[in-house]
């Protein structure tokens, strides 16, 4: 049985408490349309969505987000640098910290309400720190609505990318959506997902039957897979991308984006380096494989690792991040390759 606890306001009630200047509007459509270009591949940079598993309190993740927005104008020439602003973090059996949307304090109660207003001044300190919009994942479809109109980038992650209204919601986004392959390392699924996300759609969302055109934008991420027994399979080798080429016939804008944790580095937070200098070099040794390449996903904070509570700052309590040093050092030989 569920039991209402308080009412949320909708919306717009919390972008009108929390409204973006016009400033920051321009900026935003200015970052929104360099990630569509380099999607589109009408530029030849490399989109890098970078930054902590799961951005779990404000200062630490400025202090990060301000550090990227001054390597940002080291590389922008070659880079789309965007910052992961992860608010909300899926739980594989359904318990443990589950994101500044539920739990703006990691260490205290829910409070919905006071996650979303969190959220919200987080990202407006972030752009006017770094002059860099965010990305963040789209857990729960419902939520967008709070966000959206500060989000450049929105991923679905492997959990949700089956889920019919995480693939309608997706098709009625205009920024561009990462979808994950599932968890089985499915590749079938995922084209199929990024089909349903680029057509037109009618669903309900919230209290609305909404109509959609379709995204786009909506390309691929491999972040490799699991196998019945519990071992992690890679899927950023060659092969494995020029399989998922060939099978984008038909789809707008054929773009894949390789998440270099996950299931593809086993979680082992520094094998992240060498995953991105392997599709480097696989973007030199062949054109179509760098043409379909478009980025990288890498989970990266102040410090390096991560802590069962928040007492390091600026260390993931949720997965393991490569620290500050590495990601820089990484995002500079990147660029100097690209």
């Amino acid at each position: 049985m569920l039991e209402k606890q308080y009412f949320i306001p909708e919306p717009e009630e919390f972008i009108a408490e929390s409204p973006m200047t016009a400033e920051l509007k321009k900026i935003k459509k200015v970052r929104d349309e360099e990630i569509r270009d380099v999607i589109s591949g009408k530029s030849d940079k490399m989109l890098v969505v970078v930054g902590p598993c799961s951005a779990h309190e404000p200062a630490p993740t400025l202090e990060y987000i301000s550090r990227l927005g001054k390597l940002n104008q080291k590389v922008k020439d070659k880079l789309v640098i965007v910052p992961r602003i992860y608010t909300n973090k899926p739980r594989t059996k359904g318990v443990g910290y589950k994101g500044m949307f539920l739990q703006p304090d990691p260490e205290g109660a829910a409070d919905i309400a006071r996650g979303i207003r969190s959220i919200r001044a987080l990202h407006l300190a972030a752009m006017n720190e770094s002059g860099l919009t965010a990305a963040d994942e789209m857990l729960y479809p419902e939520n967008t609505a709070y966000v959206e109109d500060l989000l450049s980038y929105h991923a679905v992650g492997a959990r949700s990318v089956e889920d019919q209204l995480h693939r309608q919601v997706a098709s009625g986004i205009d920024a561009p959506v990462g979808l994950k392959n599932p968890m089985s390392g499915n590749i079938i699924a995922l084209v199929n997902s990024i089909f349903a996300a680029q057509s037109p759609q009618v669903f309900k969302y919230r209290n609305y039957q909404v109509s959609s055109d379709g995204n786009p934008y909506a390309h691929a991420i491999l972040r490799g897979g699991v196998d019945g027994s519990g071992a992690d399979v890679p899927n950023f080798h060659y092969e494995t991308v020029m399989q998922l080429a060939e099978m984008y016939t038909g789809l707008q804008n054929p773009a894949i984006v390789i998440d270099c944790n996950h299931s593809n580095s086993g979680k082992k937070f520094r094998q992240q380096i060498r995953i991105a200098e392997e599709v480097m070099q696989n973007r030199r040794f062949d054109a179509d494989f760098k043409k379909i390449v478009k980025g990288f996903m890498i989970e990266s904070f102040l410090v390096e690792g991560s802590q069962k509570h928040d007492e390091v700052f600026g260390k993931s309590i949720t997965d393991p991040c490569l620290g500050w040093e590495d990601t820089e050092r990484l995002l500079c030989n990147i660029a100097e390759q690209v």
